[in-house]
């Protein structure tokens, strides 16, 4: 298991520290660190400005929205970013949720599975340049048919030859045929809350992910599991979870509507449904202290690491045995320290 950074969201602006953070962790050896997009910061640029600082560690999008690029798009900045960093980019995609792609990118959400295995093939197809681009769509067709636009639309070969055709693609995937879909046509998953007492679970997907896994992908024993992993180092548990607490309130009551909210359901898998049934009551009534006090203690234990440092180490065993390959922390400093303490540094993947 290796240790990664996740930046998050930036807020009104660009947060502080993150450039000195991620020029530590390429000093470090940690393996990867990752930026993420809503509906403010883009996944890319923050990537490019902080990498470009660094030599050694992988560089990621978790995730990179699919509705807010074309595929092709994605894939230039894909290649681009690959050339740039010497090989050591990771493209992760997902594909949010309705009101993000509906309200923000004026895109239509039906068919999210389908519409992803198309966008990761005409993404492939970029980076093999193998033949010129062509998708029969229907969701990203290339070029556009017979009936629409000019009709002088070619297929069309990227001029830029990549640095890996094979560069690696993840999913940020929740629901079970998502998780599945991931181990089947990508390089890795991107879980979001990700409990060690669900890992047999979680495998039982992936397997069945794997069962239909083309042969010309990477070898299913090479496949990544990078989880994002809230960290609070403090003496106090309580204390520790109530930093917590704000994060999983947003994300049951505040991201997505109510009765489609992926991320809920991925809590309500846990075994938190009427938890969550409170929390987002208070949410949506705007009462958003009150819904961070209804997240459960046990809650945030099973999906993040919080108190002191010796109770990190303890609870971090139950994750050593799970399929997670990477836990990208999502915390400050002293939380980036002391996962360091306890997980492989110094023997990063990527070209030093």
């Amino acid at each position: 298991m290796r240790l990664g950074i996740h930046t998050g969201y930036w807020s009104a602006g660009p947060p502080e520290g993150v450039q000195e953070a991620v020029v530590a962790a390429d000093r470090l050896g940690v393996d990867s660190v990752w930026t993420a997009e809503a509906y403010g910061s883009d996944a890319f640029s923050p990537l490019a400005w902080w990498g470009s600082r660094t030599s050694r560690v992988r560089l990621g999008t978790a995730v990179a929205q699919l509705s807010a690029r074309t595929p092709t798009a994605t894939a230039m900045a894909a290649l681009t970013m690959d050339h740039l960093s010497g090989g050591r980019f990771v493209l992760g995609l997902g594909v949010s949720g309705p009101q993000v792609v509906e309200g923000w990118y004026g895109q239509p959400y039906a068919r999210p599975l389908a519409r992803t295995r198309e966008y990761v093939d005409v993404v492939r197809q970029v980076l093999a340049r193998e033949a010129p681009v062509t998708s029969r769509g229907p969701h990203y067709p290339l070029p556009l048919p017979d009936g629409e636009g000019t009709g002088l639309g070619k297929a069309l070969r990227s001029t830029v030859h990549p640095l890996r055709a094979d560069l690696p693609v993840h999913l940020a995937a929740e629901g079970p045929k998502n998780i599945a879909l991931a181990a089947e046509i990508a390089d890795g998953w991107l879980p979001l809350f990700y409990s060690p007492r669900m890992d047999g679970t979680f495998r039982e997907l992936l397997a069945d992910g794997f069962a239909r896994r083309s042969p010309e992908r990477s070898p299913e024993t090479a496949f990544e599991v990078s989880a994002t992993v809230p960290v609070v180092v403090d003496e106090h548990v309580e204390r520790a979870a109530d930093r917590v607490r704000p994060f999983l309130a947003l994300y049951v009551g505040g991201m997505g509507a109510k009765g489609a909210n992926f991320h809920r359901d991925a809590l309500d898998r846990l075994g938190y449904a009427d938890a969550c049934d409170e929390i987002q009551a208070h949410y949506l009534a705007g009462r958003k202290d009150l819904a961070a006090a209804a997240v459960p203690t046990a809650m945030v234990e099973d999906v993040a690491l919080v108190g002191p440092a010796e109770k990190i180490a303890r609870d971090l065993e139950a994750w050593r045995s799970t399929a997670v390959t990477t836990i990208l922390v999502q915390g400050d400093a002293t939380a980036v320290r002391t996962l360091a303490a306890l997980l492989p540094v110094g023997d990063a993947t990527a070209p030093a």
